[in-house]
């Protein structure tokens, strides 16, 4: 089992040793984990992140772990830049062959990491196993097939007329097929993939990307190194090494960044942006963010909950314009719903419902006014302050007599108590995998269904028939005013319905050494490009 990284304990109850010398235990491991040997004239970037990916699968688990993972190990077809607009990579161009279709010239030339050569074979390989996945299988239902025109040419054709075919093509990267085909050392099929398992994938890994995993100690350190053979010579990135070693304090990850021992690291928590702010070891990069952080009502573990005045009285009982203010400060945005204002389905009508008064009258309405118990499981080194505001809902839940038993958990832990719907309340946080309103709705709202994949994150259990024929009807319409319109109607309906509880959407923050030329590679998404990244 691999040591942690600090001795403070993660459950929030005080430790035997004193603060001071844990924090310097803590130092020590950190200094000693992210020690490397030097090589003269190479480039080493030491990153920290407040956790690392669960695994080397990139169709294990649909996270930002895995696709940060994914950027740089793996290629995809194409990438949003940062006007997200379509970018080629993998493929050197596209063109629409008619409603269905979308064909893809790819780069001749390539190789993966093992030396095997890219072709058409391994992205319709690629695009199987994605509708094969648990977690990736809802965003290509749309996809019926990819079809090999040549060695370098593959159609993506849709079931229907799509509107999404090049934003569903950002979350191919194409595997290599020889290298996962066969058994492993256990008699297993290599192509398989287990979540939260010990699949093959999982720990061999062989991409198209700028780097190529030399080591791996999950929840200790990852050395990537530059892949030599990288396909894109025009890329400004000089970086030789990367130490990626997850630091999920964020006292620790901050102050290792101002002493320089690491040279960047994300997220930077609230508290100590303006602290960077006037650090002159490090400079900050903010962008307004697009994930949405929120809370689910199990259904069908709490009766309560199947009534829909109680799940709105949760939400008029949750005070998201406080959270962001005292907890994040004011560095997110309340939300009233799922779409940012910056996507097609956001509808301007709703607003946040925080109101004490309303929560105690629709208890009361339902037969509830003397409360119940539930439980309730969050992550403390996934999302900004997650545990923080936990504890605070939890708090403004007891206000209406609803009893909270709280767990939080580091995320390594918290995904398979989440996919296994262990308790009643549970957060989740999601960015649109497609830049798209659509996207909220197939996996945090939708009816579950382990055939589409369509609900995969709805641990809420929450079903409205009415909805879900409305998001298959916007898979299918390519007139994008009345698409948009029928999406806001969406949105109208999960208000009402109180489907979920919404409490903001989450800015974004990195910082790094003033050397490091961090503006160019970062975005919305929160997936650096570090193949691009230069160190002056």
């Amino acid at each position: 089992m691999n040591k942690p990284l600090s001795r403070i304990n993660r459950g929030g109850k005080p430790t035997a040793k004193p603060l001071r010398r844990t924090f310097l235990a803590a130092v020590t491991a950190l200094t000693m984990a992210l020690a490397v040997p030097a090589i003269a004239d190479a480039k080493t970037l030491k990153l920290a992140w407040d956790a690392d990916p669960v695994s080397l699968d990139p169709h294990e688990q649909l996270s930002g772990a895995t696709l940060q993972l994914s950027h740089m190990v793996f290629d995809p077809l194409i990438r949003f830049d940062k006007k997200m607009a379509f970018e080629p990579r993998l493929a050197e161009s596209f063109e629409q062959i008619d409603d269905k279709t979308m064909r893809f010239k790819l780069r001749k030339g390539v190789k993966f990491h093992s030396g095997n050569p890219f072709t058409a074979e391994d992205v319709k390989w690629t695009l199987n196993r994605l509708k094969e996945s648990a977690d990736f299988k809802a965003i290509f239902e749309q996809i019926a097939e990819a079809k090999i025109i040549d060695e370098h040419t593959v159609d993506l054709v849709a079931k229907t007329a799509f509107p999404l075919t090049l934003n569903t093509a950002t979350y191919i990267f194409p595997m290599d097929s020889k290298f996962y085909s066969g058994k492993d050392e256990q008699g297993r099929d290599k192509a398989a993939t287990a979540k939260h398992g010990d699949a093959y994938a999982a720990r061999n890994v062989s991409g198209t990307g700028p780097y190529k995993v030399k080591s791996r100690e999950q929840g200790v350190k990852t050395i990537f190194e530059r892949n030599k053979d990288y396909w894109d010579t025009k890329s400004p990135g000089n970086i030789d090494t990367i130490v990626l070693t997850p630091i999920a304090e964020d006292p620790i990850r901050v102050a290792a960044l101002l002493s320089g021992d690491v040279d960047f690291i994300s997220p930077v928590p609230p508290n100590d942006l303006e602290r960077i702010k006037q650090s002159d070891a490090a400079k900050l990069y903010t962008l307004s963010g697009t994930r949405i952080i929120l809370f689910q009502l199990n259904q069908e573990r709490v009766k309560a909950f199947a009534d829909p005045r109680v799940r709105q009285a949760v939400t008029y009982a949750v005070n998201q314009e406080g959270i962001v203010k005292k907890i994040m400060k004011d560095f997110a945005t309340p939300a009233e719903q799922l779409s940012p204002a910056s996507y097609d389905g956001h509808n301007e009508a709703l607003k946040p419902r925080f109101d004490i008064a309303k929560a105690k009258e629709l208890m009361k309405e339902a037969g509830y006014e003397k409360g119940f118990k539930v439980s309730m499981i969050a992550p403390n080194n996934r999302y900004v302050n997650d545990e923080k505001i936990a504890q605070a809902v939890a708090t403004m839940l007891s206000k209406i007599n609803i009893d909270v038993d709280l767990k939080t958990m580091p995320k390594a832990q918290y995904w398979p108590a989440y996919d296994e719907r262990s308790a009643d309340i549970q957060m989740i946080g999601w960015h649109a995998d497609t830049e798209d309103s659509n996207n909220f709705f197939e996996f945090l709202v939708a009816c579950p269904d382990t055939k589409t994949g369509l609900g995969q994150y709805n641990s809420g259990q929450y079903c409205n028939k009415k909805v879900d024929e409305k998001i298959i009807q916007a898979n299918t319409m390519t007139d994008m005013d009345k698409r948009a319109k029928l999406m806001q109607e969406i949105e109208q309906m999960l208000y009402d319905d109180a489907a979920f509880v919404p409490l903001h959407w989450q800015d974004l923050a990195w910082a790094a050494k003033p050397n490091v030329d961090a503006e160019p590679i970062l975005n919305v998404m929160d997936f650096p490009y570090f193949g691009d990244l230069k160190i002056n």
